[in-house]
Parts: C-alpha cells; structure tokens; sequence
C-alpha cells in the first residue's frame, strides 16, 4: 500500500501514453520541418507537465505526536464542524478537504489502527465543494479503530471532475499513520470523522498537508 515511487503507480499510464504522443509528434514535427505540427506537439508537452505534476507522490513526514491526527489529504478546508450524520452512527466532528487539480491526490492515513468497516456507493458528481456531495457523489470510506477502541472514519469522495477512486485498504487491513492508502483522480474531496469530544485544530479557510497537518489530538 505504502507506494513511495516519484509518482503514484496509476498516473503511469497517463504519463507514457503522453510522453510517448509528445515524442512522436516532436519527431514527426522535426522530420517534416513542419510548423502545423510543432503546435500540437508542444500542446501534448504541455500536458504531459501537467500529468506528471498531477500524480507527483512526495514523501511526508508525521508529526512526532502520536495522538495527532493528520490530514489524509492536500487542500484546503471547507468544513470543520460537528454534525449528527456520520459513518460512525453517532455524531462526530467532521473536517472536509477539497482537493482542487492542482493539490496532490495521493490520500494518507489519518491514525494507527485497523479498518473494521468499508464501504462503497456509486453516486453523483457535484461539485466537491457542494454540500451534497458528501451523500450524494461517488464515495469510498473506511472506518478505522484505533488499539484503545476509539473509532474515526474518512471517506474518498469524487468530484464534478474526478470519475475515479483508488483505495488500496480493505477490511482487516492495519493502517499506519502518514501511509499512503490511495487517491481520486482530478479534483475531488476527503471528509474526515472524529468523536465529538477531539479538540478541533483546524479551521474553515485552512490549508492541509496530507500525512503532516494536524486536524485534531485523540485524548
């Protein structure tokens, strides 16, 4: 799971298909002497930057509190509050971080523990930002427990662009703070549950680092 290559393994294909079409047409274009096709060809060099910055994978490093909960993605935070409705059944502190293009979308383990619960639903693609996306948007969740019995849940939500969720864990699975446990391609949002009673350590408008900001402190 923990996949630590320059770039996340599934944009890999995305980025041969890409730099394979650039060199061709560069070729074709210097060949050919051509200026019709020098446009395309530095079009497709253009893309293939933008596909190689997309699935960049860099190496995070947790914080040295092993009670923080870290975010599970880069972006910024849209929501920070309590809300009754939760994967946990109970109510629970709820923190969502969109993920604009431009965000690394390599996802990472909030807290040490085991997946005990996953969950998958097929569903719209509003906006991440919308506030329905977290019930209606195609989503995949895990809920975590942690080795005192404490229960937090984060859920992989796509977005009006992201069509594809990766998550590596299954149920069973022992998850490691920091680790890298999948993605969602192009644009897209993580919600993350606490119990109630966790000091909130992030605000609305905040920016995160996926596997290094501190969201909150278990007690």
């Amino acid at each position: 799971m923990n996949n630590s290559t320059p770039f996340a393994r599934e944009g890999y294909p995305f980025i041969v298909s890409s730099a394979g079409l650039t060199l061709l047409l560069v070729l074709a274009a210097w060949k050919l002497c051509s200026l019709v096709l020098a446009v395309p060809a530095a079009l497709s060099c253009v893309l293939t930057l933008f596909i190689l910055y997309f699935f960049r994978n860099p190496e995070r490093m947790p914080p040295g509190d092993e009670r923080a909960v870290v975010a599970p993605a880069d972006g910024k935070v849209i929501v920070a509050e309590c809300v009754p409705d939760t994967p946990l059944g109970v109510p629970a502190l709820k923190i969502s971080i969109f993920m604009s293009v431009f965000n690394v979308h390599v996802n990472r383990v909030p807290f040490d523990g085991t997946v005990v619960d996953s969950f998958y639903h097929r569903g719209k693609f509003f906006d991440a930002r919308d506030g329905r996306a977290s019930f209606e948007n195609e989503r995949n969740g895990l809920v975590l427990e942690t080795s005192e019995g404490l229960r937090l849940a984060f859920v992989q939500i796509a977005g009006l662009i992201a069509r594809r969720i990766v998550c590596y864990a299954r149920t069973g699975d022992t998850l490691q703070r920091g680790g890298r446990y999948g993605l969602i391609r192009f644009g897209s949002r993580v919600d993350v549950y606490l119990p109630a009673d966790v000091k909130l350590l992030v605000k609305v408008g905040d920016v995160t680092v996926a596997g290094e900001t501190v969201l909150g402190r278990l007690g």
